[in-house]
C-alpha cells in the first residue's frame, strides 16, 4: 500500500507519500480500506518528533479514518466485510489501509457521506469523554470552549447546545466568531482584543464558567481557574501554550474546583472502547437526527498531507481538514 511516512522529524515537507507494508487484521481487529482521514494537532506534533505513537501502534500519523471493512480478524463479531465505518485510531489513518480494534469502530451515521465521516471519530470522542463523561456538563450550565472555531471547538459547541448548556467561545477575529455563533455559541470572545476572564464573568453575572475545555495548557492555567465558577471543572486536552505553569492552589480550593488532563491516544483499548460505545449511544442519534454535524473546512488528496498541515498550522481554518485516498 501507500502511506504517509516520516523518515526524519521536521516541517510539513517531512510528510512523504511512499510505499509501506500492508497491515494485517490481528485478533479482535478489522482491516479498513481508508476513504478519508483527518488532520489533528497531534499529527503535527508527531511530524515534529514530539508525540510518538504508543507501542504497537502504526508508525503512520492519523488518529481517525473512515472507509470500508476489507477483512475481519479472529474473535470479531457484529461487523462484516463491506461495512462502511469510521474509527478512532492510535495511528495509521494517513494510509490506504489500517488495522483497527473492533471496539473503536463506529458505523457511518445516516445522512453523512463516507468521506465526511472521517472528520468525526477523534473530535466526537474527545469532546464527549472530556466535557460529558469526565467534567459532567449538565443542562443549564455554562461551557467555555477555547479555540471555538477548531475541529474540537465546532463539535463542542454543537454537543453542548444539544444537551441544553450555554456556550461561550474564544476565537481570533470576527469571522471565526461569526461561524461559532452560527453553530450556536451564545458568548463570543475575541481573545486578541478581549480578556476572557472578564468577559465570562460579565456574561454570567460574576459566576464564571461551570466547565472549561482548554487546548492551551500552561499559558491559560491561572486565568482558567479565575474564570471558573464555584464547583467548576477545567478539562485540559492540549498544550499549545506550554507545559509548565504556577498555580495558586488557594484559588482552586476557594472554588472547590477540579482540573483534569487527558489524551485519547495512549489510553488502554478497554477505555477507548467504552468511550466509542458512549459516543455511539449518545452522539450518533443526534447526528442522524441532523442536530449536529461535522464542520469540514477543506479536503486534500492524502499525498498532499503537507499542504493540509500548512493550513492547520496557519490557523486560518474553521473546523476539520480531511485527507482522501
Amino acid at each position: 500500500m501507500h502511506a504517509i511516512t516520516i523518515e526524519q522529524p521536521g516541517g510539513p515537507e517531512a510528510l512523504v507519500w511512499a510505499d509501506a507494508p500492508d497491515p494485517v487484521a490481528g485478533d479482535g481487529e478489522v482491516l479498513v480500506e481508508v476513504a478519508a482521514s483527518a488532520v489533528n494537532r497531534a499529527d503535527v506534533l508527531q511530524r515534529q518528533g514530539f508525540y510518538n505513537p504508543p507501542p504497537g501502534a502504526s508508525p503512520h500519523p492519523g488518529l481517525e479514518c473512515s472507509g470500508r471493512i476489507s477483512a475481519i480478524g479472529a474473535g470479531v463479531s457484529g461487523w462484516s466485510v463491506g461495512d462502511e465505518v469510521c474509527a478512532l485510531l492510535s495511528g495509521g489513518g494517513y494510509a490506504q489501509r489500517v488495522a483497527v480494534p473492533a471496539g473503536q469502530l463506529l458505523p457511518v451515521p445516516a445522512g453523512v457521506d463516507l468521506v465526511t465521516a472521517g472528520a468525526l471519530p477523534e473530535v466526537v470522542s474527545t469532546v464527549w469523554s472530556n466535557v460529558f463523561m469526565v467534567a459532567g456538563l449538565r443542562p443549564g450550565e455554562t461551557l467555555l470552549v477555547h479555540g471555538g472555531s477548531s475541529g474540537i471547538g465546532t463539535m463542542a459547541i454543537q454537543l453542548a447546545k444539544a444537551v441544553g448548556a450555554r456556550v461561550a467561545v474564544t476565537a481570533g477575529g470576527k469571522e471565526k466568531l461569526a461561524r461559532c455563533a452560527e453553530l450556536g455559541a451564545d458568548i463570543l470572545i475575541d481573545y486578541r482584543e478581549q480578556d476572557f476572564v472578564e468577559e465570562i464573568r460579565a456574561a454570567t453575572g460574576g459566576a464564571g464558567a461551570d466547565v472549561i475545555l482548554d487546548i492551551m495548557g500552561a499559558k491559560y492555567l491561572t486565568r482558567n481557574v479565575d474564570a471558573l465558577a464555584v464547583n467548576g471543572r477545567l478539562a485540559i486536552i492540549g498544550l499549545q501554550g506550554g507545559v509548565k505553569a504556577e498555580l495558586n492552589l488557594a484559588a482552586l480550593l476557594a472554588k472547590r474546583a477540579a482540573i483534569t488532563a487527558t489524551t485519547l491516544r495512549a489510553r488502554p483499548l478497554e477505555e477507548k472502547a467504552a468511550i466509542v460505545a458512549a459516543v455511539r449511544e449518545h452522539v450518533w442519534p443526534l447526528i442522524t437526527a441532523g442536530r449536529i454535524h461535522p464542520v469540514v473546512h477543506g479536503t486534500f488528496p492524502m499525498r498532499e498531507a503537507a499542504e493540509a498541515h500548512r493550513v492547520l498550522e496557519s490557523s486560518t481554518h474553521v473546523g476539520k481538514l480531511l485527507l482522501t485516498t
